[in-house]
C-alpha cells in the first residue's frame, strides 16, 4: 500500500493531499529511510512522522483499504511520541 494512502486510511493524517505533502518534504522515515508518498509500506514497517513540533513513531499492524473510525487505530501501534523543544 502507498504511504500516503496508509496515512489517510489509518487517520494519522486526515487528508491524502496533506499526507503526500508531508511525505514529499522528507518528514517521514520508513524503517529509518526517507519515504515518499508513493513508497510502499507493509505490515511490520516502522514509521517516524514529524508533524509540526510533534514526532511520532508507529509500527504498522495491518493494512486495510477502508476503515471505520473505530478500526483505524488498530492499523498501527504508537511506539513513541515526543514534542520537539524550541
Amino acid at each position: 500500500m502507498r504511504l500516503d494512502k496508509f496515512l489517510k486510511v489509518s487517520r494519522i493524517i486526515k487528508r491524502r493531499t496533506l499526507a503526500k505533502e508531508v511525505a514529499d518534504q522528507g518528514r517521514i522515515l520508513i524503517n529509518g529511510t526517507e519515504g515518499k508518498a508513493s513508497s510502499n509500506v507493509k505490515e511490520g514497517d516502522e514509521l517516524t512522522i514529524r508533524l509540526g513540533r510533534r514526532v511520532m513513531t508507529v509500527q504498522i499492524e495491518k493494512l486495510l483499504d477502508t476503515t471505520k473510525k473505530e478500526e483505524a487505530a488498530g492499523m498501527y501501534t504508537l511506539l513513541k511520541e515526543e514534542q520537539l523543544g524550541d
